[in-house]
């Protein structure tokens, strides 16, 4: 399990690092190449809960293991795309992937321990995704200096492995649910809903915010969003089972994820795209450069896990949100056009750093903790749609205020770029300060597995 979320995880960094060697490959604008990743965490958002209700009625082990399966062989597709159409194509499969192995791998692990374990197993699943941010870059970046593609085939021997490990290793769950599967068509309005609204805020600046096109998207976005929530209301199966956002504390991180992870998404892409496009640093180097700040997040992780018992989740969310606020409000004070590492970037990935190991797995433990046994799986599949959600709200973000082309003169735009993630991660520290005044329900530990 930990092998497949590392792979998932290594993939969002190493692409993100790769992006800008992508475009001058397929000459493409920003926009055109922000779908690589938004293609990605759209498609995952939408067949999260799909998977995660589909491990429940099936089992979670089987699912887990086609996901990973499915990953590995998407991601050799990806490393043969001959144009960026195809890459696309490709990712969106690599998604189906990885829908399958992230909300099985965490029910895997929730019922593979005893119950008064589960915060620390829940942010140690986290931290996972904090170590391949840390090595992300720097691998990103020695793999692009070969060739872009050298990205995609590294997933190959790492998904190979963890597919025999898991053959031979992982435990026989049985199946927790029978009847109908979730509404599939819910996962295509959500789809449309999503992809209409960053294609909206992404080709606005050179279709113009008035444009029919642009108000079309708009519209689409906003049609297929309530479609979706009315039928999730009166669907007997819905993909968002609103009933769970009742829960106080469910809601709360819930929320808390969206304003955070469309923060987390802006200051990724932004600082790559400043340091290649504007202070002109190789992929390598840019990958270096970028190491401090996710190599802090298992660290922090794993150094507050008694904290997080001494002084609940929501302190440690507010204390997170605020220090990731920190650090890029450094950037939008500091911010220089000619290389100054320690003054400028430094600072802000180090606040940052510190911050996303204190918010992120502690947020999405506050929400898993908060459900009912049986919703083990499809809670952790509505916290991760919510993380992909938002990470494509925050790439059309950033390409909305930045624009197509990125150099010196995108200065005051990286500022405002900034500043908006700025006031995500306060509200993020203003939801940590509601959870910490939210008491924890009581649910019924489950047995763990032998």
């Amino acid at each position: 399990m930990t092998l497949a979320v590392f792979m998932t995880n290594l993939d969002l960094w190493i692409v993100n690092v790769a992006l800008p060697a992508l475009g001058r490959d397929f000459h493409a604008t920003l926009g055109d190449l922000s779908w690589v990743l938004n293609a990605y965490a759209i498609t995952l958002a939408a067949l999260l809960v799909v998977a995660g209700r589909l491990g429940d009625r099936i089992g979670q082990r089987p699912i887990f293991l086609a996901g990973v399966a499915v990953f590995t062989v998407a991601s050799l597709g990806c490393a043969l795309a001959p144009n960026l159409g195809l890459l696309v194509v490709a990712r969106v499969v690599q998604a189906i992937g990885a829908a399958a192995q992230l909300p099985t791998s965490l029910a895997l692990l929730l019922a593979a321990v005893p119950f008064e374990r589960r915060t620390t197993a829940t942010r140690s699943w986290a931290a996972v995704g904090g170590l391949a941010a840390a090595s992300g870059p720097v691998l990103g970046g020695l793999l692009v200096q070969a060739d872009w593609r050298w990205v995609f085939v590294v997933n190959l021997p790492i998904g190979v492995f963890a597919l025999i490990a898991g053959l031979v290793s992982l435990p026989h769950p049985a199946a927790r649910e029978s009847g109908r599967l979730p509404d599939a068509f819910g996962a295509v309005l959500v789809t449309a809903a999503v992809a209409a609204l960053s294609g909206a805020l992404v080709e606005a600046p050179d279709w113009g915010w008035l444009s029919p096109r642009t108000l079309a998207l708009a519209a689409l976005a906003v049609l297929a969003g309530a479609w979706f929530f009315r039928r999730s209301l009166r669907h007997p199966r819905p993909l968002l089972e609103l009933h769970l956002l009742r829960l106080p504390r469910f809601g709360l991180a819930g929320l808390g994820t969206i304003t955070f992870n469309v923060a987390f998404a802006i200051m990724l892409l932004s600082n790559v795209l400043w340091c290649q496009e504007v202070w002109h640093w190789s992929a390598l180097l840019t990958g270096i450069a970028l190491v401090p700040g996710p190599a802090l997040v298992p660290i922090v992780t794993v150094l507050t896990t008694k904290a997080v018992h001494r002084f609940g989740h929501g302190r440690l969310v507010t204390v997170g949100g605020l220090l990731f606020a920190a650090g890029m409000l450094w950037r939008v004070v500091f911010i220089s056009v000619r290389p100054d590492y320690l003054r400028d970037l430094l600072p802000s990935m180090l606040l940052s750093g510190v911050g996303v190991g204190l918010a992120m797995g502690t947020l999405i433990a506050a929400g898993v903790q908060s459900l009912p046994g049986p919703r083990a799986a499809t809670g952790s599949a509505l916290v991760n749609s919510a993380r992909q959600i938002s990470a494509s709200i925050g790439v059309a973000l950033l390409v909305t205020i930045v624009g197509g082309n990125v150099g010196v003169s995108s200065r005051d735009d990286f500022r405002w770029v900034w500043s908006v993630a700025a006031v995500l991660t306060l509200a993020t520290a203003a939801v940590g300060l509601l959870l910490s005044r939210t008491p924890r329900a009581t649910p019924v530990p489950e047995p763990a597995l032998t």
